[in-house]
């Protein structure tokens, strides 16, 4: 099971730090990705990294704006939220995959085999 945390209430323009705990013992073996659903739709990857981390993957609408990082030492893996809109607005979800390449970034939500509880970001304009 994954912790996912860091989310809430901001304005328009502001800045979240949202960051997922991962298990130890296979954390490095898994690939990770942020996804996030707004109501009313469906869920949608924001960032992926590979399990390498030498890999990312934004979509188009958070690109330049979103930071996807893992920290191997201590087993998270963050996503930095800037210059955040209404359209930002979602619950977010951390998801891990086991690979065996290094360098592959899922994006599918198919494809990802363990999931965080979510996490609310609201931004208010």
């Amino acid at each position: 099971q994954l912790q996912a945390s860091g989310g809430g209430l901001v304005q328009a323009g502001g800045s979240l730090r949202l960051s997922c705990a991962g298990s130890r013992r296979n954390f490095n073996m898994n690939a990770w990705a942020w996804f996030r659903q707004a109501p009313g739709k469906e869920r949608e990857v924001v960032a992926a990294i590979s399990r390498n981390g030498y890999n990312t993957y934004y979509a188009d609408s958070v690109k330049g704006r979103f930071t996807i990082s893992k920290n191997n030492v201590e087993s998270t893996v963050a996503l930095q939220l800037n210059s955040l809109s209404s359209e930002d607005t979602a619950v977010y979800y951390c998801a891990s995959k086991y690979v065996r390449r290094m360098e592959i970034v899922p994006l599918s939500p198919d494809e990802y085999e363990n999931w965080g509880q979510g996490t609310q970001v609201t931004v208010s304009s």
